[in-house]
């Protein structure tokens, strides 16, 4: 069963990575991590671009099937993993809602953000994905006030997604801390998974820090 196979996580700390290493942790189920130094570039090298020619992480291999993009490893993860119940099965009323806001958050949200800081104007509201950056995130805040999460009280593998999005968009200023904000972040951060890897991920950074120096020096 593919279920059963083992998993591997193509990971860099303090990246878009660590949210898909918070998933496994919460779905509790054994993987390796293939750490790649992205202070020394290793995310560019062709072993790596074998694996995701575009050279972001993460990707995970499951057994023969190798994955990409996190929302694609969301939902693959967590619908390989049912009984944790972090996903809506198929016939389930809150499916609907849980694909839309994995997809919203790569489709929608990282392209707003970006944008935004990289002061490009974007198209007219019929042009971007996303509409308006100020309709979109008025929208999340509208759906985390009546929470405590996304499906409302459901927690799903999407809260993960966001929760740590969020954590980073806020944190650095990128998107303004709204209270509903504020009190979601505390909730996913009260999590022992995120916890565990947010300060194994300190320790990783500091280390590939130190080699890249190292290596710069050389």
């Amino acid at each position: 069963m593919t279920r059963d196979l083992p998993i591997t996580l193509f990971y860099s700390p303090q990246t878009r990575a660590t949210g898909a290493r918070v998933l496994l942790e919460e779905l509790k189920v054994p993987y390796e991590l293939h750490v790649l130094n992205m202070k020394a570039g290793e995310q560019r090298q062709p072993a790596y671009l074998a694996i995701n020619p575009l050279g972001k992480v993460p990707a995970v291999r499951v057994g023969d099937t190798l994955v990409t993009e996190q929302g694609a490893i969301y939902l693959y993860l967590a619908d390989l993993f049912p009984e944790t119940g972090l996903a809506p099965a198929l016939t389930d009323p809150d499916r609907g809602a849980y694909l839309r806001w994995l997809f919203i958050y790569g489709s929608c949200f990282e392209p707003a953000v970006v944008d935004r800081f990289m002061k490009r104007e974007p198209g007219s509201m019929n042009e971007t994905p996303y509409a308006s950056y100020e309709s979109l995130i008025d929208m999340l805040e509208d759906t985390l006030k009546t929470g405590p999460y996304l499906l409302g009280e459901r927690f799903t593998a999407a809260d993960l997604l966001w929760g740590i999005a969020l954590n980073w968009t806020t944190m650095f200023g990128l998107v303004e801390a709204r209270s509903a904000f504020k009190a979601y972040m505390e909730r996913l951060n009260s999590r022992a998974s995120i916890q565990k890897v947010s300060a194994e991920d300190v320790a990783m950074a500091a280390e590939h820090e130190a080699a890249a120096a190292h290596l710069k020096a050389g």
